[in-house]
């Protein structure tokens, strides 16, 4: 099974981004871990038929009213929740291990953060960035393969823009050199 895992695209546009439009059909569940923003973007990955979604703190309320705040499935034996903020750190991942373990899950998505993260020991933890908004990082998104049991997950760059902080350290470092 392979999912693609996407969350805080923040699209006003009843659209799916450019970047992920031919992607996610090479993919048998999309998961977005919340911050669609609007209601006609995720009406948009709704129509795949694929979605697994949550809504984020910056969605609108309509979208509050008919997606969960968290959920969770299981994919050949193996236990997926799906969370947009789960902690208040950025950095420190242990409240979300805490969380996957709470809400039993053997791979914990989130979003929130617009960078990616893919760590696992004894649970799984995701989060796959941003492919409109990313921080500190290029636009991403986490393909997770599940087979016979066994889970895992590689970032994915995608095609886009960076956050301005990125470029600036990447201009900073060019001129450094010279």
């Amino acid at each position: 099974m392979k999912i693609f895992a996407i969350s805080d695209t923040h699209m006003k546009q009843a659209q799916i981004p450019q970047n992920l439009t031919g992607i996610i059909d090479d993919y048998d569940i999309i998961i977005h871990a919340g911050d669609f923003t609007s209601k006609g973007c995720y009406d948009e990955f709704e129509s795949t038929g694929k979605l697994k979604a949550v809504y984020g703190n910056a969605d609108d309320p309509g979208l509050k009213e008919i997606l969960p705040e968290r959920t969770k499935f299981e994919v050949d034996g193996v236990r997926v929740g799906i969370i947009h903020q789960g902690a208040l750190s950025v950095t420190d991942t242990l409240a979300y291990r805490y969380l996957a373990l709470e809400m039993e899950v053997d791979v914990l998505i989130f979003g929130h953060l617009h960078r990616p993260i893919v760590e696992k020991e004894d649970v799984m933890l995701v989060c796959p960035g941003s492919p409109t908004k990313p921080r500190m990082s290029p636009p991403t998104g986490v393909e997770i393969t599940i087979e016979n049991g066994s889970v895992t997950g590689n970032i994915i760059e995608l095609e886009g823009g960076s956050c301005d902080s990125l470029e600036l350290t990447r201009k900073f470092m060019e001129e450094e050199e010279s």
